[in-house]
């Protein structure tokens, strides 16, 4: 599943599932474009590593994805972007009475504005190329719902809707546009939660996990990054140009309940 001479832009992709993501795609030989709202010299070293490794281009470049003109001026920056893995997002959880306003604004900015904003702007250049995919993280929480994350679940359901919109927009062209859903993806920062989790419910590592953190996921196993980053590869590449429109998990079995 080779990607050799395109080039993948991927929102929010200094750490956890946009990185794993970039890294796939590196592997696969695209080049890839990293972004997140910092300006470190930490990120710059993170396109540097994947560069040296996979001998692809890889680059980095800022973008507030809360920012509409900062979404579609990342798009312009880079140049191309045959692949579009919109992934950015934040979380706040809270009953919806309170939920505080402020935060109900951030989420539906960063985890859907912005799709949409990358996307109009990545289009015109597929189109141009002849070529296109838009492959958008969404989440299980696209496709069911728990309670006290309205934005959240809001903003990943609408995801899974524009996805689907984007589709049938570009189903007569070699454009496709897919989500994927995943369940509980071991990152740095959910890795982080486990010792508390541990000290909060007096339970084991693996407990925990099992029974508090893994609890709606049947398999009983995180999905990792890696898997992730495969799954998009797949779907970028020809194999999967006629899936289109559609939602894939990757959630051990969560929305099959």
């Amino acid at each position: 599943m080779s990607l050799n001479g395109k080039t993948a832009v991927i929102t929010g992709s200094n750490s956890g599932i946009g990185l794993g993501i970039a890294w796939e795609m590196a592997r696969a030989g695209a080049n890839v474009v990293l972004n997140s709202f910092t300006d470190n010299e930490e990120d710059h070293v993170l396109a540097r590593q994947i560069a040296d490794e996979t001998g692809v281009s890889a680059r980095y470049i800022k973008a507030d994805m809360s920012k509409g003109a900062e979404c579609r001026a990342l798009i312009g920056q880079a140049g191309d972007c045959d692949i579009l893995i919109n992934n950015a997002g934040i979380q706040h959880v809270a009953p919806i009475d309170q939920f505080p306003v402020e935060k109900w604004d951030a989420i539906i900015a960063i985890n859907l504005n912005s799709a949409f904003h990358t996307t109009a702007a990545a289009l015109p250049m597929m189109r141009k190329a002849g070529w296109g995919r838009v492959v958008n993280i969404a989440s299980a929480h696209g496709l069911t719902a728990s309670p006290y994350k309205a934005a959240y679940i809001a903003a990943k359901h609408g995801i899974v809707g524009m996805t689907k919109t984007v589709a049938l927009e570009t189903a007569e062209e070699p454009i496709t546009a897919n989500a994927i859903c995943p369940g509980y993806v071991l990152t740095p920062l959910v890795e982080a939660q486990i010792p508390d989790t541990m000290k909060e419910y007096d339970m084991g590592r693996e407990e925990v996990i099992r029974n508090v953190m893994l609890a709606r996921q049947p398999s009983k196993e995180f999905a990792t990054v890696e898997q992730l980053g495969g799954t998009a590869v797949f779907l970028c590449s020809d194999a999967a140009a006629q899936i289109t429109g559609t939602t894939i998990s990757v959630d051990g079995g969560w929305t099959a309940l």
